[in-house]
Parts: C-alpha cells; sequence; structure tokens
C-alpha cells in the first residue's frame, strides 16, 4: 500500500434538496464535474461493506469511537470491468482511504467465501482483508446503492459531492447484478448528503459557496443508515 497517503478532512452534510439546487449553480461558477460522471454529471455507485458477526464496524459507528476503519468493495455504473477493494480509515473528521484493483472472478470468489488464493495476492491490502476475514471473521453485509454528483478544486484538492437515492439489499444473490432488487434507506429521499473533502485547507471561495443557513455538519454514515434493516 502506498505509504505517502495522508489523511484528509472530510464534512458531512444533510441537505434539503431546494438547498442543494442553489448550491449546485453556486459551484458550477468555480468548480468542475469530475470528468467520470455520465453525460447527466452523475454516476452510480455501489459499494459492498464487510463486518463481522459482532457488527464491530457498525458499533464503532454508533457509539462514537474516533478511530475505526471499514472495507468494501465498489463499483461504478454496474460496470463489472474496473471493481475496487478499499479499505478506509477514520479519526473524527479526518479520512485515509487504500485501494486496490481485484477481479470480477476475485470478487466472486470473495462474496462466495473461497478465500484462501487472497493470501498470496499481489496487493498488500487484498492480503490483509483475508487476515481479517479469517481471524476477525469478516463477511459481506450489505450492498450500499447510491447517486453521486461531484465537484472538483485544484487548490486545497477539494471534492464536494451530493449524493441521493440511497438503497440498499442484504441478500448475497443480489450482489454483482445488473438489475439488483433493493429498496430505499432513508426516510426522506428528497434529501441530498453533502461531502466536503480536502486536504489541508478548504479555500475560502469554497467556504463561502457552501454556507447554508440553520444546516449543521453531521456524522451519517451510508453503511450505517443501510443497515438499520438488519
Amino acid at each position: 500500500m502506498d505509504k505517502e497517503k495522508h489523511y484528509r478532512h472530510e464534512l458531512k452534510y444533510v441537505i434539503p434538496y431546494a438547498d442543494y439546487d442553489a448550491m449546485k449553480r453556486r459551484l458550477k461558477l468555480v468548480m468542475r464535474s469530475d470528468p467520470h460522471t455520465l453525460d447527466d454529471g452523475t454516476y452510480r455507485i455501489r459499494s459492498i461493506y464487510f463486518d463481522n458477526s459482532d457488527d464491530k464496524a457498525l458499533r464503532e459507528k454508533v457509539d462514537g469511537i474516533k478511530k475505526r476503519e471499514k472495507f468494501r468493495i465498489r463499483y461504478y455504473n454496474d460496470d463489472l470491468s474496473f471493481i475496487t477493494l478499499e479499505k478506509k480509515m477514520k479519526i473524527d473528521n479526518l479520512c485515509l482511504k487504500y485501494d486496490a484493483a481485484i477481479t470480477e472472478d476475485e470478487c466472486r470468489r470473495i462474496l462466495n467465501g473461497d478465500i484462501d488464493w487472497m493470501k498470496d495476492h499481489d496487493e498488500e491490502l487484498v492480503r490483509e482483508l483475508y487476515t481479517k476475514m479469517r481471524y476477525q471473521r469478516l463477511k459481506p453485509k450489505v450492498l450500499v446503492s447510491y447517486l453521486r454528483e461531484p465537484y472538483i478544486y485544484k487548490a486545497g484538492n477539494v471534492r464536494i459531492t451530493f449524493d441521493s437515492q440511497i438503497r440498499t439489499t442484504h441478500f448475497l444473490r443480489e450482489f454483482l447484478k445488473e438489475q439488483v432488487s433493493d429498496i430505499s434507506a432513508t426516510d426522506t429521499p428528497q434529501e441530498m448528503i453533502l461531502e466536503v473533502k480536502y486536504d489541508a485547507f478548504l479555500p475560502k471561495i469554497i467556504q463561502d459557496l457552501i454556507q447554508v443557513k440553520n444546516i449543521r455538519q453531521q456524522a451519517f454514515s451510508k453503511y450505517g443508515a443501510c443497515r438499520r434493516f438488519g
């Protein structure tokens, strides 16, 4: 894994659609859309989250443990030709992510519990997941899906995203399917999840553009929201 990576700031807010629409119009004046989006400026993310039989990752989030980690497998727009294994580490509002590309066949083997091959994998992250699946009893728990609209700003390495249509399924047979039978994970699907990520500083111009009256920073977790059903 890349030893030179650094923790980034990550702030989250839940905002009404009207505030999202106004903020988006302001951001477009100075930020540019992520080049990997589709024509409408969005892409669909699906993430398969891991946890153990004691729900360690979920409980740490609910209990407000400051330092924690989660493993997930992620792919975009139902394209299984590019799948990544990721480990996300958090300390309060700081986050650090490691990732490694895996093949569709490797992904399916992991989901099916066929993991012995992982201990000799070229990628250190795959070997780490193998160890934790073996000795911490990590296993695939839930599929989290949502639509993301991302914007980027070079100074400060700022990335602002609006996430919506958060949906979930707990059935393994639904993972890696083009047509997923999932359900809404929130009671207010019209609301948007605003995420602001940056390195050492958030430029003043961006601070001003994301100011919205009466919104507060929240510790919103898509994984936690999707685990409310089991």
